[in-house]
Parts: C-alpha cells; sequence; structure tokens
C-alpha cells in the first residue's frame, strides 16, 4: 500500500503520522510543494499525480491561506482538482489543517477567515472520542472551514470546527504531527514574529509543547488508527461510520 503525503513547506515532516501509517503496512511517500528557496514566493508550479495511483492521502498544514491565490498561486487549485479526484474514487484522505481547508473546499465547502486565531494547545469537544479524541491538540490557524455537503462535524471549539468525516476523508483543523523540534521550525521560519505580534508567550509554548509531546504522540497514533480502521475503509459515499 502507498500513501502520499502532500507537504505543502519544507519545515513540516510527516512525523507520527507517517510512522503510524507505515506501522499499519503503508509505504511513506511525499511531495513537497513548495521547496526552501521558494518559502517567501511559493508561486510555484507543481504537478500533482493521479491520486488513484495511492491507497492514501495525506494533505499537511501550510503557512498560507487556501483562498490566497494570488500568493501562492495557481497550484492550490490545482490541489482543490487533485483532492476532489481522489475523494470521488473513494482513495482515502486524512486532511491537516491547511489539508482539510483544502479538502472542505474542494468537496464543496469553503474557507474563511476566522473570527480568532488559535496557536497553541486546546482541548476540543468531540462528538466521536474513538474517532477523534478531545485532546488537547495543538492548533495555529487564523482560516477555518464551512464543511462541505453532507459532511458529519465530529469536533469543534468556539472559534471553529476541528473535525469533519465524509465517506473517506477525515479533515482535521489541528495539528496531531506537531512534535517540538516541529514547531522549531515554524519558529525559525517566520513563526515567532507571527505569534508574539498575536501575544503569546514563545518560551511558554515551547515548554508547553516539549512537556505534551509523549501525550501528543500517542494520541497522534490513536487518531491514525481510527482513521485506518474507520474512515479508510467506510463506505465511499457514507457521511460517517454508523453511530
Amino acid at each position: 500500500m502507498r500513501v502520499l503525503f502532500v507537504q505543502h513547506d519544507h519545515v513540516s515532516p510527516v512525523g507520527t503520522i507517517g510512522d503510524q501509517l507505515a506501522a499499519h503496512g503503508y509505504d511513506v511517500e511525499e511531495l513537497l510543494v513548495v521547496p526552501e528557496d521558494r518559502f517567501h514566493d511559493p508561486a510555484v508550479s507543481v504537478t500533482f499525480p493521479d491520486p488513484e495511483e495511492y491507497d492514501a492521502l495525506v494533505p499537511m498544514g501550510a503557512p498560507w491561506s487556501v483562498y490566497d491565490h494570488s500568493t501562492i498561486g495557481a497550484w492550490v487549485l490545482e490541489e482543490l482538482t487533485f483532492l476532489r479526484r481522489a475523494h470521488e474514487a473513494g482513495v482515502p484522505v486524512l486532511g491537516i489543517c491547511f489539508g482539510g481547508q483544502a479538502v472542505a473546499a474542494a468537496l464543496g465547502g469553503s474557507v474563511v477567515r476566522a473570527e480568532e486565531s488559535e496557536i497553541g494547545w486546546y482541548p476540543i469537544e468531540t462528538d466521536d472520542p474513538g474517532l477523534v479524541g478531545a485532546g488537547p491538540w495543538f492548533e495555529w490557524h487564523h482560516d477555518r472551514w464551512v464543511a462541505p455537503p453532507g459532511a458529519r462535524v465530529v469536533a469543534r471549539t468556539p472559534a471553529a470546527e476541528q473535525a469533519f468525516v465524509l465517506g473517506r476523508t477525515l479533515a482535521v483543523q489541528f495539528h496531531p504531527e506537531l512534535t517540538p523540534p516541529m514547531l522549531d521550525g515554524w519558529l525559525a521560519n517566520g513563526g515567532r514574529q507571527y505569534i508574539e505580534s498575536h501575544g503569546i508567550d514563545v518560551e511558554e509554548l515551547r515548554a508547553r509543547t516539549a512537556h505534551e509531546a509523549p501525550a501528543a504522540e500517542e494520541r497522534a497514533r490513536r487518531l491514525v488508527d481510527a482513521f485506518v480502521a474507520q474512515v479508510a475503509t467506510a463506505d465511499p459515499g457514507a457521511s460517517a461510520r454508523p453511530a
């Protein structure tokens, strides 16, 4: 089995999500959309493969907005087409943060600016803790999705929906893959200034992330296990597994 991680930037490795999918027998492949030397000029040309060549797809996070076509260029529209084709073909998709927003837009929903940003560790309200646990999960986003028609929203915070299921697609707004080294990579690529502008103490965030890391890794593994067992094998036309 093959899983393709769509990595939108160079500082977002596949982490625990990739490791756990490998433990389920998937060969992990990676497609880097924006290379390091284009991070500040992300309007690159990208060729997305045939989604039906893969047994699962994981579009990951990004520092940009799905709707900011003037900044990121045509590749985002091409990615939406890629994700729509995957979903329609019954290829399981696990969308993470930007990737979850992209899935929402690809399947008939939309992405809008959130009334407030979420940055840091947040518990979530979940209707299905066996699929998406209550966390806390790491958040870093200023946009939110409007879920596509037919989706079952399974988790939320006061600021944004946090997870939905549609057929063999699971989208999450948070970052289950986040590790302390990954956070440091984000901070070193403009993230420090961004979160300081939101009044967040960087060293407190780093300390909290180090404290949460072991439990967060276990939560991420359980999320992957549930995705594989409950979503990736679902009826492609279903919005959810039976309650």
